[in-house]
């Protein structure tokens, strides 16, 4: 009798927190959340995970990403993992405004690959009461600031960087280094284009390169 006591108990107060963390989750204010780092870091997944507990929570979501990303699919924003969900591709952030008339919850990825009007839209939208996911690469294959997130990084609520695994020594990753000869800045591509380094190997990186020239 008294573990049927403790397991009804549990249940009780596993409901409890569902219920509320559901709660504060229809409830966040307008925001800008920003996820960032360097490819193979997991921030499209990161962003896929925040839009469907958001959808979960039965909030009108949309998600957003340029229309060049068609590395996967036209249409879905997918991470590395394969994990996806169902997106709308644009030219330019005025886009945005346009179509996110009704919706609580708009998630932008490979943000970096749009125009520098997506500052003055996020903040439109979260000044609008719209809660805003921002992923996208901070720095391009130099280690040079990426777009319009430094921005955004700036005038983000909160900032979360997350990091992959350097594939020479296993440190966190810093920067995503390009493999290939190629000088265009955006240069779409996966592990045979790029690989994440972290600062001390992508220094010796640039030094081997420069040497073989």
């Amino acid at each position: 009798m008294q573990f049927l006591k403790r397991i009804c108990t549990f249940v009780d107060k596993t409901d409890k927190i569902m219920t509320a963390n559901l709660t504060g989750e229809a409830h966040r204010p307008g925001r800008i959340e920003v996820v960032c780092g360097s490819m193979f870091s997991g921030k499209t997944e990161e962003l896929i995970r925040r839009m469907r507990r958001a959808k979960f929570a039965r909030q009108r979501v949309e998600i957003f990403k340029p229309r060049i990303d068609v590395r996967y699919s036209e249409e879905d924003v997918v991470s590395h993992d394969q994990n996806h969900i169902i997106s709308t591709p644009i030219d330019s952030s005025a886009s945005i405004l346009l179509l996110a008339g009704d919706i609580d919850v708009v998630g932008i990825d490979e943000a970096q690959f749009l125009d520098m009007g997506l500052i003055d839209v996020c903040n439109e939208l979260a000044n609008r009461g719209v809660r805003v996911i921002v992923a996208g690469l901070d720095m391009d294959y130099k280690g040079v600031p990426f777009g319009p997130m430094p921005a955004l990084c700036a005038i983000a609520d909160d900032v979360t960087k997350v990091h992959a695994i350097c594939v020479k020594c296993g440190n966190l990753a810093y920067v995503s280094h390009r493999k290939v000869q190629n000088d265009r800045r955006v240069l779409l591509g996966e592990t045979a284009e790029y690989e994440p380094l972290c600062r001390e190997c992508y220094q010796k990186a640039l030094q081997a390169a420069s040497q073989s020239k």
